[in-house]
């Protein structure tokens, strides 16, 4: 009878269990790394990225939910899928993500990029040719890193094909010249959290400065933008490849298959979309370029107009200084949708008025380009979910707590560096890092320095440190939103991108330690850091890539 009833006891605790929700207040100490390494872990391993992203948030809601699977899979999807999509910020980059996705459907509808391939084909002969063109547009759309991916991987997409040039050689040209030039533009959309960050670092230290003078004599010092741009260019001059993207680009080459037998591509242009032999003489440049103006000219002036309405005390909105507060100020989420859907409004403007395209058809053409970009969202969400899981469990306070004992002060932007490395690839999401790390890099390495904090080029390269990093971390880790959007635009396989990817961000990364070495602990002149730089960049690529034809 106790036996009985002390199983009836047992079987009354179970509905208790399964169904009591936790408050979260725990600490998990290194079981916070368990969603974002289970979601990359498994990204590698079984290549589904959308069951991965959410298995990664199920396990952070797991934690969180003291263990109960069935609550833990109520909150994945009441609380944190859904406060993704509430999120304003979010929601906007998902309706400005879909509606270029529809500009892009007419504008191949038009058969406008394949004019701009045919196009710049006469100039670019060669692969080569083709991918520096490419790395060049990355560098021209400079103010967002979101712009710039979306616009560069569509627009680029035909061409490069063409030229028998990998979708994941693409990607990583996309990539590369996205987040790492918007970190080092003086006008973008980048620019105001960042001066907000160090703004508020510095004041905190009862430290009064010109935050925009601090973010110039960072540049210098921001190692991995600098290095992957170098690297970007010096692979596409020389034409060399190196790990698992020169096996990419000798199959795209040799066979002309642009992507592997298998891929789960991100995007891909419908059947619908091609434009005949017949109609290959009535393509007209002007659909594509047209399209992809406006959308760069109503998101910079957006960005100007949205950022200057909301200044007190505003400079002349005509001079550098007014424009490049007026960037810093604006809300990119909102004037980015202004002009995607402007230019599709453009797009659809053309076609009708070209008679290319009936009324209708122009709308199916914009819903047939959503479409494409469907799955984009989802990843989306859920690796913004992934990034709220991680938040609440403590992932990065746990990273940052693990490696950031007392160091000699030769050391500090090596350590943030790492630190800003781990934390970002582990949460995907540079900005983030930048907001965590920054408010402790700046006070760690101002107890090293006599004077003005903002003019020690020990604080100056820790603050670059973190910048370097957090950009570093996001293009490395498959749950980042920009490489997502990466391999989205490209027409790429997601986690073929990461892979070919990473050895080149790695080269960039130690590259960038070798240059904090160099300027932490040596002490040299950054000028001689960045030289010293390039030159290991040029004899990397020189000794240790092949020429795919010749590999």
């Amino acid at each position: 009878m106790k036996k009985k009833a002390y199983l009836v006891f047992l079987l009354c605790l179970i509905p208790a269990a399964l169904f009591a929700e936790g408050d979260g207040a725990v600490s998990y100490g290194i079981l916070s790394l368990l969603p974002p390494l289970l979601a990359i872990v498994l990204a590698f391993v079984t290549r589904q990225v959308i069951l991965s992203l959410f298995l990664g948030v199920f396990s952070g809601a797991l934690m969180i939910n003291n263990w109960n699977p069935v609550i833990a899979f109520l909150r994945t999807l009441d609380t944190y899928l859904v406060n993704s999509l509430a999120d304003g910020w979010y929601a906007a980059i998902i309706i400005f993500t879909l509606s270029i996705g529809g500009m892009i459907g007419i504008v191949n509808k038009m058969g406008g990029t394949q004019a701009i391939a045919n196009a710049l084909a006469k100039k670019a002969k060669t692969p080569r040719s083709a991918m520096l063109v490419t790395s060049v547009l990355g560098v021209i759309v400079f103010f967002d890193d979101y712009a710039n991916t979306l616009i560069v991987g569509p627009t680029m997409r035909p061409l490069m094909d063409k030229m028998k040039v990998s979708r994941e050689k693409l990607s990583y040209i996309v990539d590369s010249t996205a987040a790492p030039v918007v970190g080092l533009a003086l006008i973008s959309t980048w620019v105001g959290m960042e001066l907000g960050l160090f703004g508020d670092a510095f004041t905190a230290l009862g430290v009064d400065i010109n935050p925009f003078g601090v973010f110039i004599r960072t540049i210098p010092y921001t190692f991995y933008n600098i290095f992957a741009l170098v690297l970007v260019f010096m692979l596409s001059a020389r034409g060399r490849d190196y790990g698992p993207m020169l096996k990419a680009e000798k199959r795209a080459r040799l066979t002309g298959q642009v992507y592997r037998d298998g891929a789960n591509l991100m995007a891909e242009l419908s059947d619908s979309s091609a434009v005949s032999e017949d109609d290959s003489k009535k393509l007209r440049a002007a659909n594509a370029i047209v399209p992809v103006l406006t959308l760069v000219l109503v998101s910079f002036i957006g960005l100007w107009y949205n950022g200057y309405s909301g200044l007190e005390d505003a400079p002349a909105w005509y001079s550098f200084k007014g424009i490049q507060e007026s960037f810093g100020n604006a809300d990119a989420s909102v004037v980015l949708i202004w002009g995607a859907i402007s230019s599709a409004i453009v797009a659809g403007i053309m076609a009708l008025s070209q008679k290319i395209m009936k009324l209708g058809e122009v709308f199916d053409a914009f819903v047939d380009g959503s479409k494409s970009l469907l799955i984009t969202a989802i990843i989306l969400v859920l690796a913004w979910s992934l990034g709220a899981v991680a938040s609440e469990v403590g992932t990065a306070d746990y990273l940052v707590g693990a490696v950031s004992d007392k160091v000699p002060g030769g050391l500090i932007p090596i350590l943030v560096f790492l630190i800003s490395m781990l934390v970002a690839f582990s949460t995907g999401t540079s900005w983030g890092t930048m907001a965590i790390v920054i408010p402790l890099a700046v006070p760690l390495a101002a107890a090293y320095v006599d004077g003005d904090p903002s003019k020690a080029p020990l604080v100056i390269a820790a603050l670059s440190a973190v910048l370097s990093g957090s950009i570093f971390g996001d293009h490395c880790s498959p749950i980042s939103d920009t490489t997502i959007m990466s391999s989205m635009a490209s027409g790429s396989d997601h986690i073929d991108h990461v892979k070919t990817q990473i050895p080149y961000a790695l080269t960039g990364a130690g590259v960038a330690f070798l240059g904090y070495v160099l300027v932490g602990i040596l002490h040299v002149p950054v000028a001689v850091a960045l030289l010293i730089g390039v030159a290991a960049i040029w004899a990397i690529v020189q000794f240790v890539g092949k020429k795919p034809e010749e590999a």
